[in-house]
């Protein structure tokens, strides 16, 4: 008996283990559909104060592209100041996720971005709902539109996300998304 398993049918031990290889390999290549969205991300944006467009493929391969970094940044740069702040990845991939769950293809249309302090300071005392610590501050925010989207799909397919803080703003027609702790308003 020496080179078979009792109870597998009579398969030669090499013959079992070579089936369990094969089938935990095939469990671990991912799908072509699936391989290509986690190769490649992509995001859309239109700026609603300044009128610019822009796309860009932020992460190839599983890394993020400098150079494409490097255009959100001065996408997403204060409008009010013209300054650049760097906008934390992670923002960007919560943002594609989004995008993902919501299966659109549209561009987010932008309200709000990164704020220099000191744009952030006069907002707040025009307003008492805009938060003197701001997410907006540290380049870890961002306020939107969805075209094809209410704001409630928006708000509700950020919220199951859980992955920072989602603010919902009717009246002023914007979904404000961080990457803060988890919180909703």
């Amino acid at each position: 008996m020496g080179d078979t398993l009792s109870g597998a049918g009579g398969f030669e031990r090499r013959g079992f283990l070579l089936l369990g290889l094969a089938s935990v390999a095939a469990l671990a290549i991912p799908q072509p559909a699936e391989a290509a969205k986690r190769a490649r991300k992509t995001l859309s944006f239109y700026n609603t104060h300044t009128g610019e467009w822009l796309r860009t493929e932020y992460a190839a391969k599983g890394r993020y592209v400098p150079e494409a970094l490097r255009e959100i940044d001065h996408f997403l740069r204060d409008h009010r100041t013209d300054e650049v702040h760097r906008i934390d990845p992670k923002l960007l991939d919560v943002l594609h996720a989004l995008r993902l769950k919501l299966d659109s293809s549209e561009p987010f249309h932008v309200i709000s971005g990164y704020r220099s302090p000191k744009t952030n300071a006069m907002l707040a005392r025009q307003d008492g709902a805009v938060a003197r610590r701001s997410q907006h501050v540290l380049g870890r925010a961002v306020d939107f539109r969805m075209p094809g989207r209410t704001l409630r799909t928006v708000r509700r397919a950020a919220m199951s996300l859980k992955a920072g803080g989602v603010g919902y703003y009717p009246r002023s027609r914007f979904v404000h998304v961080d990457v803060g702790r988890v919180r909703f308003w």
